[in-house]
C-alpha cells in the first residue's frame, strides 16, 4: 500500500460530515440489528465492509435475502435482494429522521417489514453532508480496513469479524486467547472471553481527532506502558489502551507497516501480560 492511499483527514469542518455519517450508519446498523440472527458478542448489529461503504450484507428479507449498502463513493443507500431488485436513495444530508423514515418505505416496497421505536428514528436537524470529505473519510476507512484484514489474518488464535459498529463508528475486530476469564459465568462469552480489541476510531469525545487504539479485557497487569513503535502512546484517562493517532502515522515512510507495527507490539504485550 502506498502512503496516498492514506488521505488528510486533518481539514476544516470536516467532522460535520463523519457526524453525519455516523448517524446514517446508526439508521442502516438499526435495520441489521432487526432483521439479523443473532450472534455472540453483539457481532450481528456490526456492519460489515465493502468497497463503496459499510454494508448490512446479506441479511434475511422477504423470500429471500436483503442488503443495505451506506454507498459513500457514490453517496447514495442501496437496497439490493436476492430477487433481483434494486433501489437507492441519495444521501445529501437529510435528517436523520426523514432517512429512516424513506428507509422503512423503501423496505415496505419490498415487502420486508421492520418496526423501530420512534426514538430510534429521532432527529429533525438537516445534517452537513461534503461529498467530498465523506469519499475521503471513507478512503481512509478503507485503506485502514486492509491492515486490520492483514493483521487480523495473521492471527492463529479465534478472531472475530472485521466490523464497522454503527454506534460509534469505530472499525474493529476482537481477538481471543482462549483462555476464561475468572468470575463471569462461561456461558456468557462477552464477559468471559480474555480478549482484545483492534480498531479505528475517526474521532470520539475522548479524543477528538482520528486514532487507532487496542485494549484488553480484562486488563493485565504490566500492559500499559509496554514499548509502542514511534508516534504511539498509552492512554490511561477514562479507559486503558495503546494509542496510535492517525496523524501520527502520516509521518511514516510507509504508513501501513507502521501501523502493522503498533498492533503487532500491542497484541504481542497484551498476549504476555495475560499469560502471567
Amino acid at each position: 500500500m502506498t502512503k496516498e492511499e492514506f488521505p488528510d483527514l486533518n481539514r476544516p469542518d470536516w467532522q460535520a460530515t463523519r457526524d453525519s455519517m455516523k448517524l446514517y450508519a446508526r439508521v442502516v446498523g438499526k435495520v441489521r440489528r432487526a432483521l439479523a440472527p443473532p450472534e455472540k458478542h453483539w457481532w450481528h448489529v456490526g456492519l460489515r465492509m465493502a468497497a463503496e461503504g459499510p454494508t448490512t450484507g446479506p441479511i434475511p428479507g422477504n423470500a429471500g435475502s436483503v442488503e443495505l449498502l451506506l454507498d459513500f463513493v457514490n453517496h447514495q443507500l442501496v437496497f439490493t435482494t436476492s430477487r433481483g431488485q434494486r433501489v437507492a436513495q441519495p444521501l445529501h444530508g437529510q435528517p436523520v429522521a426523514q432517512l429512516g423514515h424513506e428507509t422503512m418505505a423503501l423496505l415496505d416496497s419490498l415487502g420486508i417489514h421492520v418496526t423501530m421505536d420512534a426514538d430510534q428514528l429521532a432527529g429533525e436537524r438537516p445534517l452537513s453532508y461534503d461529498r467530498d470529505e465523506a469519499a475521503r473519510l471513507w478512503q481512509a476507512f478503507s485503506a485502514v480496513g486492509l491492515v486490520l484484514a492483514q493483521f487480523k489474518g495473521s492471527l492463529r488464535e479465534e478472531t472475530g469479524p472485521l466490523l464497522l459498529w454503527p454506534h460509534n463508528f469505530d472499525l474493529a475486530f476482537l481477538w481471543f486467547s482462549g483462555r476464561k476469564v475468572s468470575g463471569p459465568d462461561p456461558a456468557d462469552p462477552e464477559n468471559a472471553d480474555e480478549q482484545m480489541n483492534f480498531g479505528f476510531e475517526p474521532g470520539d469525545a475522548g479524543i477528538p481527532e482520528p486514532y487507532f487504539y487496542v485494549t484488553a479485557y480484562p486488563k493485565p497487569d504490566g500492559f500499559a506502558g509496554s514499548p509502542l513503535p514511534a508516534g504511539a502512546v498509552w492512554q490511561t484517562a477514562g479507559w486503558t489502551g495503546a494509542v496510535l493517532p492517525y496523524a501520527e502515522l502520516l509521518k511514516q515512510a510507509d504508513p501501513a507497516q507502521h501501523l502493522l507495527a503498533f498492533f503487532r507490539a500491542a497484541q504481542k504485550a497484551g498476549a504476555r501480560f495475560m499469560k502471567d
